[in-house]
């Protein structure tokens, strides 16, 4: 069994007792090999450990809850607190073991700043990704949560360029090109300095270097951030992460739901106001005047470009980057393409949403997403 193989390899590697032979057959060899030149710190854990450290996955510890993965608290002995996320979606072994495998694969490398800290795994009795606990939960429950003060500027705008980080080294600075699917406010956590990271890589993508896009089925995402070409043809590449980015700016500005109660899309509400150049109409009113006008201006021209419905007009992650830190906007910028202001504002993004499968606040460990109808 691959699994088995895995649990082996996890056990030399984490006493850094043999180094594995470079032959690749298998998934999970792929993933050994590609991890195994960057010495990685991650282990395999028993399953009492994470039994231990969670209490037991006591439901006092249920730090969130989705369609696919439910994610605990825990507590190891040396004083880490852990996010164990535990996997539940596929309807079969094999495909839950496929899926956990391609997760584990694409976590298991990564290693940024603005990325959720991949710690191990346990594939004793249940399949878990074990990451470091991000206490402060995610950027979702913080910006949408009526009980705590309004989000200010400052830290929205620092969510804002380290999600950019950390969403541009997955496209071009790690060893492969990683499309994460499901950007969204969710699914970027807080650490205790407030340092976004992005998390939940149920959903995202290996994309070899010679290809320019891949086609995917079925369609996964959330309602809202879906890009045009994802959502009717299933196409990805970075541009896919890129427009969800665009949605994810919108919604950190402004305070509003990409979807509200309504079913109306937070881009027809906020792309009138981006062809206008009105800017401070998107501004979240609980700040009052208290934002730095040359930031919202960047920001928001940002977002402008991230959202344009031909994934071909949006600027790679590396130039909205660029453009949110140091660029300059000039009033002409915001003229739009003649045929983008003609076009209707997708209505795919106006759909129904079936209900959400994360029903918790705290996405300690983000789950993979809710899907649209």
């Amino acid at each position: 069994m691959r699994l088995k193989r895995l649990l082996s390899f996890g056990r030399r590697r984490s006493s850094e007792a043999e180094v594995v032979s470079p032959k690749k057959t298998t998934l999970e060899e792929d993933f050994v090999n590609t991890v195994t030149p960057n010495r990685p710190t991650w282990k395999c854990f028993s399953y009492e450990e994470v039994f231990q450290a969670t209490n037991g996955f006591h439901k006092d510890n249920l730090a969130g809850k989705g369609g696919y993965a439910e994610v605990y608290r825990g507590t190891l002995d040396d004083g880490r607190v852990i996010a164990v996320k535990r996997l539940m979606r596929a309807s079969t072994d094999e495909q839950k073991e496929k899926e956990f495998l391609q997760e584990l694969g694409t976590v298991g490398h990564v290693r940024h700043p603005n990325v959720s800290v991949f710690l191990g795994f346990c594939i004793e009795k249940e399949l878990h990704l074990v990451f470091q606990f991000s206490s402060l939960g995610s950027v979702a429950s913080l910006l949408h949560d009526e009980s705590l003060p309004p989000m200010g500027w400052k830290l929205r705008y620092k969510i804002s360029v380290g999600t950019a980080k950390g969403l541009n080294y997955l496209h071009s600075g790690c060893q492969r090109r990683i499309i994460h699917r499901d950007i969204k406010t969710s699914n970027v956590l807080l650490t205790a300095d407030f340092e976004p990271q992005i998390s939940d890589f149920g959903l995202a993508k290996w994309l070899p270097s010679e290809w320019t896009h891949r086609a995917v089925a079925p369609i996964e995402g959330t309602c809202g951030y879906l890009a045009p070409e994802y959502f009717m043809h299933g196409i990805v590449d970075e541009k896919t992460d890129v427009f969800a980015f665009g949605v994810f700016l919108l919604e950190t500005v402004s305070g509003r739901r990409p979807v509200d109660g309504n079913h109306r899309s937070l881009l027809s509400w906020a792309k009138p106001h981006l062809r206008d150049g009105a800017i401070h109409m998107l501004i979240d009113p609980r700040l009052g005047g208290d934002y730095d006008v040359e930031e919202l201006k960047r920001v928001a021209f940002a977002a402008s470009l991230c959202i344009q419905s031909n994934a071909s007009w949006r600027p790679s992650m590396s130039e909205v980057l660029e453009l949110m830190m140091n660029g300059e906007v000039f009033k002409d910028s915001w003229d739009m393409p003649e045929e983008e202001e003609e076009e209707e504002l997708w209505g795919f993004a106006d759909l129904e949403c079936d209900s959400p499968f994360l029903t918790s606040p705290i996405d300690s460990s983000s789950m993979s997403s809710s899907q649209c109808s």
